[in-house]
């Protein structure tokens, strides 16, 4: 059996259907209640937050998790990352008031976000020196009401930015939802592991 821990939300709607496109029998979770274990054949699925499946994984409680590439990114750990899922698919991106130039003049910058870690990684590699912020609701407020130049957050069509008056300046990852594995699952269920993950290979691109 492969302990598999699942983000909750949209992810777990996504990774759902992908499974059973892949011929579990997730009925169980579909018709979940309260519960967050469940008993689905060769599969327990167990619900959790992005952060906690990194942990949950890295930890061994389970084999395997489905997260956001931007959960990877912020929190890192030591895990295989083995498949892009393809869903869930949207952007870090750093933006900021429109009409504004964030890299222009000489003045202190400050950047507001919900993932320090990827900002600071980010302005790093741009040898930017800014002081980050973090923030844990809109983070498009910041900017508006004069909290920091700039925000570091994910756009999936950038339409809320574009109705606070903020534009995108530049890209900075691409996101998915992707497999992870815990390290001695990969060696001590190295058969349940590639069978597992080639089906969901499989599901994600038919006709191979």
């Amino acid at each position: 059996m492969i302990k598999l821990a699942l983000t909750k939300g949209r992810i777990e709607k996504k990774a759902l259907d992908l499974l059973e496109q892949c011929g579990y029998d997730i009925s169980p979770v579909r018709e979940k209640g309260r519960k967050l274990v469940f008993s689905c054949g060769p599969l327990e699925i167990i619900l959790a937050k992005a952060p906690d499946v990194i942990t949950y994984v890295q930890s061994g409680v389970c084999d395997a998790g489905i997260v956001g590439r931007d959960t990877i990114m912020e929190q890192g750990g030591s895990f295989y990352e083995l498949l892009d899922l393809g869903f869930g698919k949207c952007r870090f991106a750093l933006a900021g008031i429109a009409g504004t130039d964030f890299y222009g003049g000489y003045s202190h910058k400050t950047v507001a976000t919900k993932y320090p870690n990827i900002a600071r990684r980010f302005l790093d590699s741009k040898n930017a020196e800014c002081e980050i912020v973090k923030i844990e609701g809109s983070v498009e407020l910041a900017p508006i009401l004069g909290l920091a130049d700039a925000i570091i957050d994910i756009v999936e069509t950038g339409d809320t930015l574009r109705e606070n008056g903020l534009c995108v300046f530049e890209d900075v990852a691409d996101i998915s939802s992707r497999l992870i594995v815990n390290s001695a699952a990969m060696k001590l269920k190295n058969g349940e592991v590639s069978a597992f993950t080639k089906r969901l290979s499989q599901a994600l691109t038919p006709g191979k």
